[in-house]
C-alpha cells in the first residue's frame, strides 16, 4: 500500500516512517524473512505493575489441555492474572470426582477445591511462561460462548470485550479483596 488517495493525514496515520502499514497485528520476523502474525495490539494486556502480555500464546498454551474448551485471560490494570474458562463437560465430570464435588451442582464450579485443581493444570501448561504471567484465579462455565450469545463471531472468534463485559460480575468476584 502506497497511501490513501489524496489523503495525507490518512496515510500518515496507517503507515509509519519505514513504510510499514499499521495493521494492528503483533508479529514476529523469523530468521528466514517470514512473517507470523502472533497477535492483536488491542489486545494486549497491561497489567498494574506495568508488565505487557498478548494473551494469546498463553490461552493456546491452556487450551491444551483437554479440560478447557474455551478461555480468555484477563487482567488489564490489575495485579495479577484471571481466568475465564468454558470446560469440557466429560473432563468436568472427572474433575468434579476427583475435588470431592457433585458435578451435577453448577455451584461445584466455584468450589475452592476445583479452583485448586484446574489453577494447579493451569499452571502445568504455562510452566515456559514467565513468572508474571500466572493464573491465579477462574471462573468456571459449562456453557460455551457462541454466535447465537453474542460472544462469538462469525468465524468463530471470541468477542473479547463482549465476553469481559457480560462477565463483568465473576471477574470483579475474582479480584475481591485484593
Amino acid at each position: 500500500m502506497l497511501g490513501y488517495w489524496n489523503n495525507p493525514e490518512a496515510t500518515a496515520a496507517i503507515l509509519d516512517k519505514d513504510g510499514w502499514l499499521n495493521t494492528g497485528d503483533t508479529a514476529i520476523i523469523g530468521a528466514s524473512g517470514h512473517i507470523t502474525i502472533t497477535g492483536r495490539l488491542k489486545e494486549i494486556i497491561v497489567m498494574s505493575n506495568g508488565e505487557k502480555m498478548p494473551p494469546a500464546d498463553m490461552e493456546n498454551a491452556i487450551l491444551r489441555d483437554t479440560l478447557f474448551e474455551q478461555v480468555l485471560l484477563y487482567g488489564e490494570g490489575h495485579s495479577y492474572l484471571v481466568l475465564l474458562a468454558v470446560v469440557n463437560s466429560e473432563q468436568w465430570q472427572i474433575l468434579a470426582q476427583r475435588a470431592g464435588v457433585r458435578f451435577d451442582n453448577p455451584e461445584s464450579l466455584c468450589d475452592p477445591r476445583v479452583e485448586q485443581l484446574v489453577l494447579q493444570r493451569i499452571a502445568e501448561q504455562l510452566k515456559d511462561f514467565p513468572g508474571y504471567a500466572k493464573v491465579r484465579r477462574v471462573w468456571l462455565s459449562l456453557e460455551p460462548w457462541s454466535i447465537a450469545s453474542g460472544l462469538q463471531t462469525a468465524t468463530l472468534k471470541l468477542k473479547r470485550a463482549r465476553v469481559f463485559a457480560h462477565f463483568e460480575k465473576e471477574l470483579a468476584q475474582l479480584y475481591e479483596g485484593h
